[in-house]
């Protein structure tokens, strides 16, 4: 399972449909299918390239006019999927980075560049969920490390026009640790 197909819908009684579709179309694996914030219905989904991308095509057909938003990205790193799961704590943290993101499949893309770019960990990927439809990422490493990734994440084409706001904390205060997640 080496891409990702995301699906983001603003009916959630399509996306549901949408999501069956997207099952039953190719072999692919539904890491999440949900309803979230404002009203809309969002899906990630892992397979080999080609099944992801004939899964998501078949979920834009179906949901037409109420697709907002899809992606598929090949070679995701494992981090990102983690993150979204939220599977993965580090112990200490020189530095956090948050990119903030009006588009959920900007900061799928964005958290993909960053780890990408730097030797930096993923902690977080808020994909939409209470937060009025707007998505976040929290990574940690050292200094530089953070600074670069947080750069390359915010700035890489397929987030274009979807940065909120970045920040780089270092030596963040342990109790800012401890309400991180």
């Amino acid at each position: 399972m080496n891409s990702i197909g995301f699906l983001e819908l603003n009916s959630i009684a399509r996306g549901m449909e949408a999501a069956d579709a997207v099952l039953k179309t190719a072999d692919v694996h539904m890491l999440f299918a949900r309803a979230g914030c404002p009203g809309k219905y969002y899906m990630l989904f892992t397979g080999e390239v080609a099944a992801v991308q004939a899964s998501v095509d078949a979920g834009r057909a179906l949901g037409g006019g109420t697709v907002v938003d899809s992606c598929v990205i090949a070679n995701i790193d494992p981090q990102v999927v983690r993150a979204i799961n939220l599977t993965s704590y580090p112990e200490h943290m020189n530095a956090v980075g948050v990119m903030e993101f009006y588009s959920v499949t900007a900061s799928v893309y964005g958290a993909d560049a960053a780890v990408k770019a730097a030797d930096v960990e993923l902690v977080d990927v808020r994909l939409g969920t209470g937060i009025g439809g707007k998505s976040f990422v929290v990574l940690t490493g050292e200094v530089a490390a953070v600074r670069e990734a947080v750069a390359c994440g915010v700035s890489t084409p397929n987030a274009e026009g979807m940065v909120l706001s970045s920040v780089v904390i270092p030596s963040p205060h342990p109790e800012l640790l401890e309400t991180l997640l």
